[in-house]
């Protein structure tokens, strides 16, 4: 494609190839969760650790954890021990979050030895959850059978299962999505301190920590080992397919797969070793055949092609006996002399009665114990302390460009189409502009108003503009003006009721909200601007100054804006209705834009009062 300069002749203009898209694949390229997604592919390991870096920060900021909240005191409850033969089994519960207790079983190997592997083990969508007993699955017989092998193993409950019952499975509002709180990153924090208490114990080698978990459970296994590097060895069970990316809100939140899938996420485990067990009735019947291979070239870019290895189970969706018996070779495989052979297939196994393996059986939830309404007060607050503390620009800008999932393009192609100007950063998306040539001298002026470009054009910033020969792009930006266009925000499959507005938590897994690619097209014209080596200055007024502030805040250098009638963001309502982005609140909002556009501005005048008209303290 031919890039067009601006502010050139329309006959050279005319001759320009205007291979633009015909439509913003915004618009018509929406991704679900049943999407089929590209598989990775890396000619380097440095292009390869670049792009592992970057997705496990999407990971953090899009689960609420970035920063990891602070790590209070467990207030670890071990008890009710149960002595088996060559294991003991005793309750948990534990205090992850202010206020919140995660229930779960220890399993103990009785064999003398002072240090074990530690295994952290999440469960899926089963009735019974940790404690489901089935063909299917059985948890107990699983931690049974890791702990005769030599393994201190921790079983624990996803929110809204067995003992951890304070929060349902199933929640979530936008006025939490603002705040990055969603079922799967409480979950993600849960696993987390799980690893943190089963690391405290006297009888774990701290340096030798595994995860496995199957369905929903393998969501969180091979999330936990992107984001936790103590995770030394892993088993995600029937879930990584780069053709469905898991089905309910506890393995999707806003942000976290726009751009990605599965099997990236999983091959962040990289180079540490991993057995992918898949089935062959379910979305991962062609592991062997597609995903494996992919996660196979990455672990070879570190020269360790044979820490990652695949098994296909002729079954259904389980974790069935002959996949954990999978799981448990594996793991021996890494513990060479740790295990007898006949211990690594199951036998003699007696599971407790239910309530014997319950932690909350007869057993008081503390009384300090806060409801979700009282957990998400407390979130709000434990956000809003720490973003008052940080002051690493570094850091909060590289936030706040994951939040509003933005890039800063290196080009800009452009094609004159009629009297517009219409701008892409080559990815099919597609930005529209009213072109008003002007003297040539002097900054790029852009101009936004929140009803697009005709409204813009009647306005009396742009008629001052025309009169001083300024040479301007007046924008459409996502559906404003003429990109006005049809766009499917629905989730799919329907996730639970959403009261909020653009789009619910399993779209938005997937694809920007309406702000998020409006501050994208401002960052957009700023780089074609500047492209054509000039500078800019943005006009904007209303929610379009919103826009703008933001794109400023994300962007390294300066640029000069004029705002008019800014919206006042005081709360949740407040950015529901002017600017819906999910985790803006968690990412410090309006205070922390303000705060990195206002440095730039006082680093350019050297530190000379502001002007006001430039956005400050609007």
């Amino acid at each position: 494609m031919t890039l067009v300069p601006a502010f050139v002749s329309s006959a050279a203009a005319q001759n320009a190839d205007s291979s633009i898209p015909a439509s913003d694949v915004r618009n018509t390229q929406i991704v679900t969760t049943n999407t089929r997604q590209p598989l990775p592919s890396f000619q380097s390991l440095y292009a390869w650790q670049k792009r592992s870096a970057a997705l496990r920060n999407q990971i953090l900021v899009s689960t609420g954890l970035s920063p990891l909240p602070p790590k209070n005191d467990l207030h670890a409850q071990v008890f009710g021990k149960i002595e088996g033969q060559g294991y003991t089994i005793e309750k948990v519960l534990l205090e992850t979050f202010p206020g919140f207790y995660l229930g779960g079983n220890l399993y103990r190997p009785v064999n003398g030895h002072a240090k074990h592997p530690g295994i952290v083990s999440p469960h899926g969508h089963w009735s019974y959850g940790r404690l489901e007993n089935q063909p299917v699955f059985s948890g107990p017989s699983l931690g049974i059978s890791l702990a005769r092998q030599g393994y201190v193993v921790f079983a624990y409950d996803m929110v809204g299962y067995t003992d951890t019952l304070q929060i349902p499975h199933r929640f979530g509002s936008a006025e939490m999505r603002l705040w990055g709180l969603g079922p799967l990153g409480l979950q993600l924090w849960n696993s987390i301190r799980a690893v943190d208490f089963v690391t405290s114990l006297p009888d774990v080698d701290a340096n030798d920590i595994g995860a496995t978990g199957a369905s929903g459970g393998a969501s969180q296994t091979f999330l936990l080992a992107a984001v936790d590097e103590r995770i030394h060895f892993s088993a995600p069970v029937n879930m990584i397919s780069s053709f469905k990316q898991g089905g309910d809100l506890c393995e999707n939140q806003a942000g976290l797969r726009i751009g990605t899938n599965n099997v990236e996420l999983a091959a962040i485990s990289a180079p540490r070793p991993m057995l992918m067990v898949s089935d062959t009735k379910d979305w991962t019947r062609n592991t062997l055949r597609d995903e494996y291979p992919a996660i196979h070239s990455i672990y070879a870019l570190y020269g360790k092609p044979d820490a990652v290895e695949a098994v296909q189970i002729e079954a259904p969706h389980n974790f069935n006996r002959e996949s954990r018996e999978a799981v448990y070779r594996f793991f021996a495989k890494l513990h060479p002399g740790l295990s007898d052979a006949k211990d690594l297939v199951e036998h003699d196994i007696s599971i407790p009665p239910l309530g014997d393996l319950m932690a909350l059986y007869n057993h008081p939830l503390p009384a300090d114990a806060v409801d979700l309404n009282g957990f998400f007060d407390t979130w709000r607050a434990m956000s809003t302390t720490q973003n008052a503390a940080l002051h690493d620009d570094k850091l909060l800008r590289e936030r706040l460009r994951q939040t509003l999932a933005v890039e800063l393009p290196t080009h800009v192609d452009a094609a004159q189409e009629g009297n517009n100007l219409v701008l892409t950063r080559g990815n099919g998306d597609r930005l529209q502009a009213v072109r008003i040539k002007g003297n040539g001298k002097g900054p790029i002026e852009i101009v936004l108003d929140p009803e697009g470009s005709a409204s813009a054009l009647q306005s009396e910033a742009v008629a001052a503009l025309r009169k001083q020969k300024r040479d301007v792009l007046v924008l459409d930006v996502f559906q404003t003006g003429s990109a006005k266009a049809p766009r499917d925000g629905e989730d799919h499959p329907a996730a639970t009721e959403d009261p909020g507005n653009g789009g619910g938590p399993m779209f938005l897994t997937y694809n920007v909200s309406d702000d998020q690619a409006r501050v994208q097209d401002v960052l957009t014209a700023i780089a074609y601007a500047q492209q054509l080596g000039r500078a800019v200055k943005i006009h904007s007024s209303g929610d379009a100054a919103l826009w703008a502030l933001f794109a400023d805040a994300a962007l390294d250098g300066f640029v000069e804006r004029v705002a008019e009638n800014v919206p006042e963001l005081r709360n949740d309502e407040d950015y529901l209705k002017h600017f819906n982005v999910p985790e803006i609140e968690r990412a410090g909002g309006v205070e922390v834009a303000r705060q990195l556009s206002t440095k730039k501005l006082r680093e350019q005048l050297h530190a000379q009062p502001l002007p006001c008209d430039w956005g400050c303290g609007k």
